[in-house]
């Protein structure tokens, strides 16, 4: 993943859950995650430009979107993916203190953005099977229906959209 070499991955836990990609027991650390930096679903959770916030942007991710909105695991688990790598992009190539995450959901959709202070574009670049690293972007275009960058007057906001049923 884009700048997230050698740090934590989501873990899958045993049972059924874990074959959908959704932890069976509710994440702690998620919950916590929610009582510090607030909740994406209300309103952009700003957090700090570290490594180890992937982690946090991930945990959030699975939250809401399995568990808040009862999507599918696997729905969940590219959603995750696709925001660990927005996030690697923004904490790897940005030289920001802090960036942005916001989850959004429209009747058949779900919207998830990272918004940054660089105007620097993000670039989908072509890649090779035995590439080590450059594809996120990547990823991104081929897991999400769309993906795209609005640039604002002091920044970027990186985004992609997925086509989801509710489950619940």
């Amino acid at each position: 993943m884009a700048g997230l070499e050698g740090m934590e991955q989501p873990q899958r836990r045993m049972g059924t859950a874990a074959a959908r990609g959704v932890s069976a027991a509710p994440d702690e650390l998620a919950l916590r995650a929610l009582d510090v930096f607030g909740n994406p679903m209300v309103d952009e959770v700003r957090l700090p430009s570290r490594p180890e916030s992937a982690s946090t942007a991930r945990r959030l991710t699975e939250m809401v979107v399995a568990r808040h909105w009862g999507l599918s695991g696997e729905v969940a688990e590219h959603a995750v993916l696709l925001v660990s790598e927005l996030v690697g992009n923004a904490v790897r190539h940005t030289g920001a203190r802090a960036f942005g995450l916001r989850l959004l959901r429209r009747r058949g959709w779900l919207r998830i953005e990272v918004r940054d202070p660089s105007r620097g574009l993000p670039c989908l670049m072509p890649v090779a099977p035995l590439d080590i690293s450059g594809r996120g972007l990547f990823l991104v275009d081929e897991l999400s229906e769309r993906w795209g960058v609005d640039l604002l007057p002091r920044g970027k906001t990186t985004w992609f959209e997925m086509r989801v049923a509710a489950e619940r």
